[in-house]
């Protein structure tokens, strides 16, 4: 499941964090507002179909299970789309086919966590957070320093990560086969009303799931506003060209992948073995404020560094116990690839909206020194700090 989750993780976070910037470079000089319109239109994309295709993954049957034939079909269709993107002649085009691109990743992506629901047992999910948030913490650095390794050529810089995301994201169902689904009984046939309702749920009846819902939102609106526009950060700030600065956000990557890692596991062994969760969300809250603030006052190559490592190793402490509360919390196991789907809106529409806000806070705040990144990522450290405060002190299901 790790090394699958690795895979879908290498293959569509080198688009968001380096790759398409590069492209929006090429294709729209001087214009990179348009990185936030790709990135928030192939989020809400996917928003809109994700709950449909939880609920086709709850009831599929098949020999193949149930969530194999999603992780298969979503790797293969975003493979396509980084090619298609690669060739793209224009932003619009590449933004229609970075639309697939992101629903192809994000399903193959969540069906693997709708089989990790499936199967981790309690006292298990800890660690197996942890291990699914180091391989996401690791995959940007080695993603990034594969894409610099064949910058000179952008079809490569699309083509190599996806296809080690679409290998890597196969040894699960063809490895570790998923038992046949076939002699499951087939729930209720989807209705309009059916889907409509998959969309929402009662706070009142579920108020842990709803608190740790708003949590994540905010605490991932923080995250995008501090890493949707980083590579032109990063350039900004050490004044090299867009296309010049991937060898620099690897090595930015890299630097807090070790700790982070160490971090991450060390957080999510922890948790299971104290049967504590919440106290890891508020470490990462706090440690994200360090975090945020250096790199937000960062001039210097030095300072970018021990920000970023800082940041990483705060998103690892969270990490390593946000998808065991999530798994505690759900409201109806039955419906699990719905609920994993409502979950996944908290951190998809971040991902959708933080983008746009952003590009309007840019666009805003720009003078003619340049645009205002310190105040955006100021702001972003304000929101990851409520949102680790909410899941912390509101959700009581959860030690």
């Amino acid at each position: 499941m790790t090394i699958a989750a690795f895979g879908t993780a290498v293959a569509f976070i080198v688009p968001t964090s380096y790759s398409l910037a590069v492209r929006v470079s090429e294709l729209a000089p001087d214009h990179e507002e348009y990185l936030g319109y790709v990135l928030g239109a192939a989020q809400i994309f996917y928003l809109v179909l994700s709950p449909l295709i939880g609920l086709w993954s709850d009831g599929t049957r098949s020999r193949f299970g149930r969530r194999s034939p999603f992780i298969v079909g979503g790797s293969i269709l975003g493979f396509a789309a980084l090619v298609g993107i690669a060739l793209a002649p224009n932003v619009t085009v590449m933004a229609l086919i970075w639309m697939f691109g992101l629903l192809g990743w994000g399903t193959s992506q969540q069906a693997i966590i709708n089989r990790q629901a499936d199967r981790v047992p309690e006292e298990q999910r800890g660690r197996i957070s942890a291990l699914s948030g180091v391989a996401n913490q690791i995959a940007p650095a080695i993603g990034v320093g594969i894409a610099a390794a064949v910058h000179s050529n952008i079809f490569l810089v699309f083509v190599v990560p996806g296809l080690i995301g679409l290998i890597l994201s196969l040894t699960l169902p063809f490895i570790k086969r998923e038992a046949s689904t076939r002699h499951m009984l087939k729930g209720p046939a989807v209705t309009a009303k059916m889907l409509f309702s998959s969309y929402i749920f009662n706070p009142r009846e579920s108020r842990d799931f709803a608190w740790n819902w708003l949590g994540r939102f905010i605490f991932f609106i923080g995250l995008y506003f501090n890493t949707s526009y980083a590579t032109f950060f990063y350039a900004q700030r050490l004044g090299l060209p867009v296309k010049d600065i991937a060898g620099t956000v690897a090595i930015i990557g890299l630097s807090g992948v070790v700790i982070a890692s160490v971090a991450g596991l060390l957080g999510g062994f922890l948790s299971d073995k104290l049967r504590r969760r919440r106290l890891f969300i508020l470490i990462g809250a706090l440690v994200f404020v360090v975090g945020g603030i250096t790199e937000a006052f960062a001039h210097s190559f030095a300072q970018l560094l021990v920000g970023a490592a800082v940041m990483q190793l705060s998103i690892a402490a969270f990490n390593a116990v946000d998808q065991a509360i999530v798994l505690a919390v759900i409201p109806d196991r039955s419906q699990i690839g719905r609920y994993l789907a409502v979950v996944a809106f908290a951190q998809k529409i971040p991902s959708a909206i933080a983008p746009l806000i952003a590009t309007v806070i840019l666009t805003l705040t720009a003078t003619e020194a340049g645009k205002d990144y310190t105040s955006l990522y100021l702001l972003g450290t304000a929101l990851a700090l409520v949102g680790g405060l909410l899941i912390f002190f509101r959700v009581k299901s959860v030690r």
